[in-house]
């Protein structure tokens, strides 16, 4: 199940320490807020040195990823 948390007066929110330990997140690290119809995903940003080597094991997942973004962006242009 998810975790709540509250928005201050100053539009922060702090992410619960469960999430924070299980993707590593600490001070400084980056997160992207990603809208979708749904509602909001928080995703957290790898640095360059985390992301060194990556490709090598999940090349073809990367492959498959760049196409369904290069298709998205044909299809939005189209528009």
């Amino acid at each position: 199940m998810g975790q709540v948390a509250t928005v201050t007066s100053k539009s922060m929110v702090t992410i619960p320490s469960r999430i924070r330990r299980k993707y590593g997140l600490r001070q400084g690290s980056k997160v992207e807020f990603v809208e979708v119809e749904e509602g909001l995903f928080l995703v957290p940003l790898k640095s360059l040195r985390e992301l060194r080597g990556a490709a090598k094991q999940k090349s073809d997942l990367l492959v498959s990823a760049v196409r369904e973004l290069e298709k998205e962006h044909r299809e939005e242009a189209k528009r």
